[in-house]
């Protein structure tokens, strides 16, 4: 009778080959999953949505206000360079020697004055310094300052406040040069003003070049950086302040003007195409400086000067 044969190795499944036992396919499936994830990480769970919605909140949050952009270390190179530097007190960390430099007056005054000042020093061999100059010819000297932290535009509002005076502002648009920035940062700081706004592209920022034309007042006046310079502007008139723009074909001659007595804002355009479009459409009044003996315009930071000096003898 069909399957009760007594016959050895018959067959008794359509299947060929060993039938016994699985041969370890079936191991994997017997396998646990391990422990259960916790509520957050299980996808559809309440808790995974919240969880979600705090991180993109956390994305979106913007940053802290003191600071702004970070920029790269700044390196002075060469003798004079570095000596003048540290003596203007431009804020440096590390100064690099060259191993077995010829020394010289510069040398020992630049290792003497950074020392002074608690900054690291290091000895470097002559290649290690070529590379971080790109071959420039720093004579065995380099000096590293970090990137300068700037101000946020309220802060300087909040200084004026403190100080229990009425804020005096002084707003750069588009001035391209170190040195005019430094030396409008001298100005401000001279004539009690509460600091200086700069824009976050295509403008000169606080480099060392920028602290040396300072001669050390950038130390104690604030440069603060904004990437909508009109929205800053705007920002200053809802707190009451008075935007006015410096401009050659102004309305109004600089010493017509009662407003620079007051809680003011000083705006400045590049030497070459003056103010731009909407930064002088933003400002309450321009006012121009008066020059008789004919010259067509004023360094930027000659300009600020004059202003300024007019705003702090009102102010008197």
């Amino acid at each position: 009778m069909a399957g009760n044969s007594q016959r050895r190795n018959r067959r008794t499944s359509n299947k060929k080959g060993q039938q016994v036992g699985s041969g370890g396919q079936r191991r994997k499936g017997l396998e646990g999953r391990g422990p259960t994830p916790p509520a957050s990480a299980r996808k559809g769970h309440v808790k995974n949505r919240i969880a979600n919605a705090k991180a993109k909140q956390s994305a979106r949050r913007p940053a802290p206000r003191r600071g702004g952009p970070k920029g790269t270390n700044e390196l002075v190179v060469g003798r004079n360079s570095v000596a003048e530097a540290l003596r203007e007190g431009v804020p440096a960390n590390t100064l690099y020697v060259q191993q077995y430099i010829d020394s010289d007056e510069r040398v020992r005054e630049a290792i003497q004055l950074a020392t002074e000042g608690g900054m690291n020093l290091m000895e470097a061999p002559r290649p290690e310094l070529d590379r971080m100059t790109n071959g420039l010819n720093h004579q065995g000297l380099v000096l590293q300052v970090p990137p300068y932290d700037y101000a946020h535009p309220d802060d300087l509002l909040a200084a004026a406040q403190d100080a229990g005076e009425d804020p005096l502002i002084v707003v750069l648009d588009g001035i391209t040069d170190p040195r005019n920035l430094g030396a409008i940062v001298r100005s401000v700081s001279a004539f009690g003003g509460h600091g200086v706004v700069v824009p976050e592209r295509r403008a000169a920022g606080m480099t060392a070049g920028a602290w040396k034309t300072s001669a050390g007042t950038a130390a104690r006046t604030p440069v603060a950086r904004a990437a909508n310079m009109t929205r800053v502007l705007e920002s200053y008139q809802k707190a009451g302040l008075m935007v006015v723009g410096l401009a050659g074909d102004g309305d109004t001659e600089l010493g017509g003007t009662e407003v620079l007595d007051g809680p003011v804002v000083i705006v400045i355009g590049s030497e070459g195409k003056g103010l731009s479009r909407l930064v002088a459409e933003t400002c309450d009044l321009l006012v121009r400086i008066p020059m008789p003996g004919g010259a067509e315009s004023l360094n930027a930071g000659v300009a600020a000067g004059v202003v300024l000096y007019e705003a702090a003898s009102r102010r008197t």
